[in-house]
């Protein structure tokens, strides 16, 4: 007679529950690289998310360049290109509201928080992977502001300072972004909320004529602009000239953000996947 082996097949350990720093890290690098990757099966995103500050360049420096006089600039390009650069890395934080938009309408976003992760890590990866592709981005804008005249008269540990202060910003845009795209229903809902806040933002401020050509009751709003404030910071370091205090500023207002809008979207994640 055979005897009946009654060994129970072994299984693997179940894995520890994601906690501290390492988990954080290794989780958030997971979710960017997953980010990164479906973004270099699409290279549709970045082409045209690199051809609307190219025209927004062409449109300002050749059609409205030769009727702007910005004083102390030698050119309307030394001006304009650092605005329209703050306006592409905070246009470009709006592909984080889409994006999170369409995991919540597909459920995957359920499906993440049902896996043994770092749960933030889910929004920190996706913020990360998109302030790289803004990283990406702000380099062609470079290469074309060279092209139309733009120089880095300031020199480049000036011209470093002011690019992270820029990615500074992207980095904070992208959590209002977060939590806009948790907020709303679906993912053309999330374009237009994404959108809509960022136009007035954008042009009632210095980024392509000076505050002091407006009326006053208007100059007044666009100089507590933060987006004001940011632009101000990096024209002057670009260019060479003193900022001020627009650089404690902008990091202030770049601190501000993020650590707001994260916890407005961390405290969105959880209770709208509960």
């Amino acid at each position: 007679m055979t005897a009946v082996s009654t060994t129970i097949p072994a299984t693997s350990p179940p894995r520890e529950a994601a906690s501290g720093l390492v988990w954080l890290f290794r989780d958030t690098w997971t979710e960017a690289s997953r980010h990164l990757r479906a973004t270099l099966r699409n290279p549709d995103l970045l082409v045209f998310a690199t051809i609307q500050p190219i025209m927004f360049v062409v449109l300002f420096v050749y059609v409205f360049g030769g009727a702007v006089s910005v004083p102390g600039y030698p050119s309307y390009q030394q001006f304009v290109v650092p605005g329209i650069f703050a306006q592409t890395i905070v246009f470009g934080s709006v592909y984080t509201a889409l994006g999170l938009a369409e995991d919540m309408s597909k459920g995957f976003i359920d499906r993440l928080r049902s896996l043994p992760l770092y749960q933030p890590a889910v929004l920190i990866g996706r913020t990360f992977s998109d302030l790289l592709r803004n990283v990406f981005t702000f380099f062609v804008m470079l290469i074309v502001g060279f092209v139309v005249g733009f120089r880095l008269e300031g020199g480049i540990p000036k011209a470093i300072l002011a690019t992270l202060l820029l990615l500074a910003f992207a980095w904070a845009f992208s959590w209002i972004q977060a939590f806009i795209g948790l907020s709303v229903k679906s993912v053309e809902a999330a374009n237009s909320a994404g959108f809509i806040w960022m136009f007035p933002m954008t042009f009632i401020s210095s980024a392509f004529v000076s505050t002091e050509s407006m009326p006053d009751w208007l100059a007044t709003i666009a100089n507590v602009n933060p987006f004001t404030i940011v632009t101000n910071a990096t024209r002057a370091l670009y260019s060479g000239n003193d900022p001020g205090n627009d650089v404690w500023l902008s990091l202030l207002w770049a601190a501000g953000i993020t650590i707001v809008f994260s916890l407005l979207s961390f405290r969105k994640f959880n209770s709208a996947s509960d």
